[in-house]
């Protein structure tokens, strides 16, 4: 799902939760249940849960929306409170969340699997366009642009590894706070999710190819559809 520059940077949360030893499929049911609620609360973009690598570990249940407001009006609703109570019937103690804004929801590789990430060269390629142009800015900036009388740039005469400091420093902030929530995210989020949805297809194509020929896929079926679409 794709967002136009005009759209607000959407929020993602993860919630890590294990499911009771025998009530998975039960687990698995009450969250694509509690998928198609969210999906009637505005602001939702889309969810996917994530079943564990191997048994015994726990599911990743990450959830879209387009902005804080969205997930405070889903936590405090009553629709919430009473699926979650229903759920402590079939999964051990409260989910641990975790919280992603902006572009950083796409280099999380400890939660989502590798089939549901971008591909790297389209990551790099993002990574590459914000830091380019901060970069030349900054180093034109505070190198380059004669600032004082004799035509000497503002760092010209500071040593090297504490003029790249500060370049970097500034590089760093901006690309976090500016570039990256800002320009980046909204304006090739969906071409990211495009690529992501193609290696997830192609991975699942695999995974179908192997069953069929006998051999394991390697891993636990996905269980299912996401509210938006996409593979859960």
């Amino acid at each position: 799902m794709s967002q136009s520059p005009s759209e607000p940077v959407g929020i993602t949360r993860i919630a890590t939760r294990y499911a009771k030893a025998g009530h998975e499929r039960e687990y698995e049911e009450m969250v694509r249940e509690m998928f198609g609620l969210m999906k009637q609360e505005p602001g939702f973009l889309g969810a996917d849960l994530i079943p564990p690598a191997e048994p015994g570990d726990p599911y990743h249940v990450v959830v879209r929306y387009r902005d804080q407001a969205g997930f405070e009006a889903w936590d405090n609703s009553p629709t919430r409170h009473e699926i979650l109570g229903r759920m402590r019937t079939v999964a051990e103690g409260e989910p641990q969340h975790r919280v992603l804004t902006g572009l950083e929801a796409w280099f999380e590789p400890a939660v989502v699997p590798a089939s549901m990430n971008p591909p790297k060269h389209r990551m790099a390629f993002v990574t590459w366009l914000g830091i380019w142009p901060t970069a030349s800015f900054f180093i034109w900036l505070l190198s380059t642009l004669p600032v004082f009388p004799d035509g000497s740039a503002l760092l010209a005469n500071v040593p090297f590894l504490l003029r790249t400091l500060v370049i970097t420093v500034a590089i760093t902030l901006v690309m976090t706070y500016f570039m990256m929530p800002r320009v980046l995210t909204p304006l090739f989020k969906g071409w990211l999710q495009a690529g992501a949805k193609r290696a997830a297809a192609r991975a699942e194509a695999k995974a179908a190819q192997d069953t069929s020929g006998g051999k394991p896929s390697g891993g636990r079926p996905t269980a299912g559809r996401a509210a938006d679409g996409g593979t859960i």
